[in-house]
C-alpha cells in the first residue's frame, strides 16, 4: 500500500481540524464520519444516493467475510495486517453501535473446503497461504470426523481445512447502524448530493457549489474517476431463506475457476456469491452465474436444495491497477481507494491508519 510516513501530531493538531467533509457514504465514509464526530469534529457527508439505507455502495453488496488469512491469496502483507488489526477492532464498533440497531457479528473462523476431483487447486492455495502467513494463522487440515463435528450440514466434501481466527459481519446491519449512530452523534448527512471534485479544502458539488473544511476525505470508490485511475469489479450475491439448514460459519469453496463463499446470516438466511469477476456490468445477476453460484453450494450443503431465493444483487467493487488498497494524504486532503474485496476486512484499520495522518487519535 502507498501510504505516506505518518505525522506524529501536535498537541494542538486535533483542535487544528474543527471541520471534516467527506465524499462519499460507503463503508468507509459512515466509519469515518462516525468515528469523526465521536472525537468532537464537525463533519459533513455527500453521497449521491438518495437515503442512507439506499443501497448504491459497494459495502452493502458484501458477505461481510472478515478473513485476514483467506485473502492472502491475492493480497499483500500490510492488508493481511490490516485485516488483523481491524479483526481486534470490530467487537469495539459493533458494540459502539449497539442501541442503534442489531449488528450480527462473530469469530468463529472460516472453513477451506475442496471436492475430491478439486484437491490440486486446493493444494495451490492451501500451499500459497502456508507460505504467507506466520504459524498462528496457517490453515489447521480438518479429517472427515472433525469436519462433521464443526459443519453436520456438509456433504461430499473431501478435503477442508480451517481458519480458526477469522469472523465475520452482517454488512446490511452494519451500514444501517452507522448512518443512525453518525446522525446522533452530529454528523450532517446530504444524499442526493453527488462531489464531481475533490481538492484540498474543497468538495464541490454536481451543481457547481464549493464546501470548504479544515480538511476533506475522498471515499468515492469507483464514484472518484477520473482522479483515480480505478476500475469497477463486479461483484453478485443471493439471499436464500433457508429454515432448518444450520450453517455455523463462512464456507469458501476452492474450486479451479472461481471462489464460492457461502455465509450464514440470522433469521435462516444464507448469503452466497462470487468473490470477483472482472466487468463493470451493473445489470442484474445472469442465468449463468446464479446456476453456478447455487449449483456449488448445493454441492456442498443438499439440504439448500429446498431454501428459497429471496433476494439478487450485484455491484461494483473499487479496484486500482494492482488489486491493493492505497491512502493518500496531503495538506488538506485524505484520500482512500481501491480497497477491492477487502473493504469489510481492513476497514476499521485503514480508519485509524488516516486519522493519526492528520493527528487525530480517536
Amino acid at each position: 500500500m502507498n501510504v505516506p510516513k505518518e505525522r506524529q501530531p501536535s498537541p494542538s493538531a486535533s483542535l487544528a481540524i474543527e471541520t471534516v467533509g467527506i465524499a462519499g457514504a460507503g463503508l468507509l465514509g459512515r466509519l469515518l464520519a462516525w468515528t469523526l464526530a465521536r472525537a468532537g469534529v464537525r463533519v459533513s457527508v455527500f453521497d449521491p444516493v438518495a437515503g442512507p439505507l439506499v443501497r448504491g455502495a459497494a459495502g452493502w453488496t458484501a458477505a461481510g467475510m472478515l478473513s485476514p488469512v483467506s485473502e492472502l491469496e491475492c493480497a499483500d502483507e500490510d492488508v493481511f495486517t490490516l485485516g488483523l488489526l481491524s479483526l481486534e477492532l470490530w467487537p469495539r464498533i459493533v458494540a459502539g453501535l449497539e442501541s442503534h440497531g442489531p449488528v450480527a457479528f462473530d469469530r468463529n473462523g472460516t472453513l477451506l473446503l475442496a471436492h475430491r476431483p478439486d484437491l490440486g487447486t486446493a493444494q495451490r492455495i492451501i500451499s500459497l497461504l502456508e507460505a504467507k502467513a506466520d504459524a498462528a494463522h496457517r490453515p489447521q487440515p480438518l479429517d472427515a470426523a472433525q469436519l462433521r463435528d464443526l459443519e453436520p450440514a456438509l456433504h461430499n466434501v473431501a478435503h477442508a481445512w480451517k481458519l480458526p481466527m477469522e469472523g465475520h459481519i452482517h454488512t446490511v446491519q452494519a451500514m444501517a447502524a452507522l448512518a443512525q449512530a453518525g446522525r446522533v452523534a452530529g454528523v450532517h448527512w446530504y444524499w442526493d448530493t453527488p462531489i464531481t471534485r475533490v481538492d484540498p479544502h474543497v468538495l464541490t458539488t454536481g451543481q457547481g457549489a464549493r464546501h470548504e473544511f479544515d480538511h476533506v476525505f475522498d471515499v468515492r470508490g469507483v464514484g472518484a474517476r477520473p482522479q483515480w485511475a480505478v476500475r469497477g469489479v463486479r461483484g453478485e450475491i443471493v439471499w436464500l431463506h433457508a429454515p432448518g439448514v444450520t450453517i455455523n460459519r463462512p464456507l469458501r469453496l476452492l474450486h479451479p475457476r472461481h471462489r464460492v463463499y457461502v455465509v450464514p446470516r440470522p433469521d435462516d438466511l444464507v448469503v452466497v456469491g462470487a468473490s470477483e469477476i472482472e466487468s463493470e456490468d451493473r445489470s442484474p445477476v445472469s442465468v449463468r452465474s446464479l446456476v453456478e453460484l447455487l449449483a456449488a453450494a448445493h454441492s456442498m450443503i443438499p439440504e439448500l436444495a429446498e431454501a428459497r431465493v429471496v433476494f439478487t444483487e450485484t455491484n461494483l467493487r473499487p479496484a486500482l491497477p494492482d488489486n491493493l488498497p492505497r491512502l493518500e494524504t496531503h495538506e488538506g486532503i485524505t484520500r482512500i481507494n481501491g480497497l477491492f474485496r477487502h473493504g469489510w476486512l481492513i476497514a476499521p484499520a485503514l480508519v485509524e491508519r488516516a486519522l493519526r495522518a492528520i493527528g487525530i487519535r480517536a
